[in-house]
This record gives structure tokens, sequence and C-alpha cells, in this order.
């Protein structure tokens, strides 16, 4: 059994990294096909099989950008700390992939064995592995950015931390008020209960979805947030000094924060792999079940993704400060109002709602909208006015020149 057990986790790793590594080769191809249609021009489309004149709509393009990177010219600028210079990009990388060991992707039964689609299935505190690990993503990018030895790269550096670490706080809460109404922190069984209620937690956690989706843009480090690149004005930002694969590495750990951001969505708001009518709500399923299961995740997912591609080429960046300000002075305090209404509710919910006579789900649920709405709404009536589009009431009356002003 144990040697079963062995050749279960190592097939596993291998189709998980291949998919990993395939998806973020063809998810930038879709991406430039994306931004090409927003900007109304061609995107790829001559790149096709190797050696032949077969196109196939430029589906060979993540092959010939492979390739390059592969035989560019690995150079290493002789003012760098070698060391850390050569693990900062593999730190990244690994990271990035080794969160997705807790993705489930449901359970399955063939022949009487259980098979449990994940890498590392049954983890007890699945949420907690997947923060602590994404974290240590930032190592990389602040080791990339001082080991480079360039201003550039370090400033890219600072600010790509600052911003990484100044959202993970909100991340936090939003999965911290989750782990309250669910009361597990194992995402099977999030999903799990999402799927037997039949209600996924973005109808009735709407304080804790707007919270994380925000963090989650802002931790891929995609548009509006990629100040941790904001190349116009840092020239690459922490990745300055990186070519070839180390710069490649970089790229696809960026590219797979994208991905993990999309999962976490699904799996803690938009009930992973389940869908009315389809997939059942029952733990474990025949294999046809268990088929349309990753399909149901693997859509709901594509279309996440499809949502973050759409927001970068249609909305301008932000500023640094406007990006710390959103953090400290607006994530945060609603997170730690939700994780209170939160814990208020899983404590004394249920009693309140025997005595008025409904559903405890029902009556989260009216709280959590109502609390959603006041919450934004405080916070939009708090947030100062940058512009002030109001028609001016009155004739408009030219001022005359100051003294100074006159000749």
């Amino acid at each position: 059994m144990d040697l079963l057990t062995t050749l279960e986790a190592g097939i596993k790793m291998l189709i998980l990294f291949g998919g990993l590594m395939g998806a973020a080769a063809y998810l930038v191809l879709v991406e430039r096909w994306m931004a090409a249609w927003i900007q109304d021009r061609l995107g790829p489309n001559r790149a096709g099989i190797p050696l032949t004149r077969i196109r196939l709509f430029g589906l060979g393009q993540p092959i010939a950008d492979g390739g390059k990177f592969i035989f560019k010219e690995e150079f290493t600028p002789s003012h760098v700390e070698k060391v850390l210079y050569f693990l900062a990009p593999v730190v990244s990388l690994t990271a990035a992939v080794g969160v997705f060991a807790v993705v489930p992707f449901g359970e399955v039964e063939i022949l009487g064995y259980r098979l449990r689609l994940a890498v590392a299935p049954g983890v007890d505190v699945g949420l907690l592995y997947i923060v602590a690990v994404s974290g240590l993503g930032v190592l990389g990018v602040l080791l990339g950015g001082w080991a480079s030895n360039n201003k550039y790269s370090l400033f890219g550096g600072i600010r790509a931390a600052a911003q990484l670490l100044s959202y993970e706080i909100p991340l936090g809460l939003a999965l911290l008020g989750i782990v309250l109404a669910a009361g597990s922190l194992r995402l099977e069984e999030i999903v799990l209960w999402q799927a037997q209620t039949g209600l996924w937690n973005i109808f009735w956690q709407p304080l804790g979805f707007s919270v994380f989706f925000l963090a989650a843009f802002a931790e891929a480090g995609r548009l509006p947030f990629d100040m941790a690149e904001a190349e116009q004005e840092l020239v690459g930002g922490y990745h300055t000094e990186y070519s070839g694969m180390k710069l490649m590495m970089y790229m696809v750990a960026e590219y797979l924060h994208m991905i993990l951001a999309s999962f976490l969505l699904v799996l803690v708001f938009f009930g992973g792999w389940h869908f009315w009518g389809l997939t059942g709500g029952q733990a474990v399923a025949a294999w046809p079940t268990a088929l349309l299961r990753v399909v149901v995740l693997l859509g709901k997912v594509l279309l996440v993704i499809w949502f973050f591609m759409v927001a970068r080429w249609s909305w301008p960046r932000f500023r640094f400060d406007q990006i710390m300000h959103l953090a400290w002075y607006v994530l945060i305090p609603l997170g730690l109002v939700y994780v209170v209404s939160a814990a208020v509710l899983g404590e004394y919910g249920p009693g309140w709602a025997a005595q008025i006579g409904i559903r405890p789900a029902l009556l989260s649920g009216i709280i959590n909208w109502l609390v959603f709405f006041a919450v934004w709404g405080l916070a939009a009536w708090l947030a100062p006015l940058h512009y002030d589009n109001r028609p001016l009431r009155g004739p408009i009356r030219p001022q005359a020149p100051s003294p100074e002003a006159v000749p």
C-alpha cells in the first residue's frame, strides 16, 4: 500500500506540473489574442508546427516563445550577488507550483478504490498552507531586487514586497470569515459544504467575496495592481537584471499566481466543482460524475481567468499610493468588519433564527447583505471626492487678474 500511495502521489505531481506549465504557456497565448481583440488588431496567428508550413491559428506560438527562452544567452551581470541572484527565481517558481498541492478536484471511486484528485489530499490546514506557501513568493521578489545590485531593481522589489505583504492581510481576513462560517480549514470540506447546501458562498457572503476578490487581484500582480513591475517607471521592476530561463521562471510564477487566485475564488466562493443538477452533493462520485466535476471546476476557473485578462486590457494602472491606500484604509477595515460579523453570526445566529422562526442560513444571508451595503456605502461616503463633476450654479464671472500678473 505504501508503494501504491507513493506511485499515486508521483503520477499526480507529474500531471499537475505538466498541466500548470502547459496552462501557463497557452494562457499567455489566449491573453495575447484577448489583447488584440480589445485593441482591434491582429494577435499571434502565424507560428505553427516547427519545421512545417502548418500554422494552426498560431497555436505554436508558446512553443516558439519557450524555445526562445531556452536558447537565449544566459547572461549574468558581474555586479550581482550570484548565489541569491540565481536562487531568487527558483524560490518564486517553487512557491507558485507547490501551493497547488492541496487544490482539490473531487474524489472518485474506481473498482472499489477511492481516488482523491489532489496531490496532497486531506490536509487539515489546507487554506493556511496556501496562504503560507504563496507568501514565500515575496522572498523571491525581495531576493531578486536586492541581489541585482541595481537601484531600479531594489525599488521595484521593495514596492512589490510592500504591495504583496499589505494585501495578504485582507486576503487572510476574507478567508478567515469563510473558515468561521464553514468550520473547517480543509478546501474539500468547504466545497462539499457549498455542494450539500446548494448555496455558494458568493450568494450569502458578498462582503467577504468583494474583499477577497480585490485582494486576490493585487496579490496576483495583475493590472490595475501591477506596480511590482510598472515598466514605464522602473525599467523592469525587480527582474530588470534577469534574462533567459531565469526571467521565464519569474514570468511563469507570476502567471501561476493568477491561476491560483482563480482557483481559490472558485473553490471558496463559487462552489468549486459543484453545479446544480449536474454534479451532485456527495463526497465521492462515480467516474462519469467525477469527470464532469473536473470539467465544471476548470470551466469556472477559465471564466475567472478570462475576467482577469479583460480587466488587464481595460483599466488603467493605479498609482502606488492609491494601491496602498486601498489596502490599509479600505480593505483591511472591511475585512475586520467581515470577520467580526461572521464570528457573531456563527455564535448567535442559530439562536436568533430560532427565535424569529426562519432558517439560520436565510438569516445569515440577510444580515450579510445588509452589512455589505452598509459598509460599502459608508466607505464611499468617507472617500474623498477626487473629481467633482457637478455643474456650476449661477453665472460664471471672470476673475480679475492679480496685481502680480499685471506687467
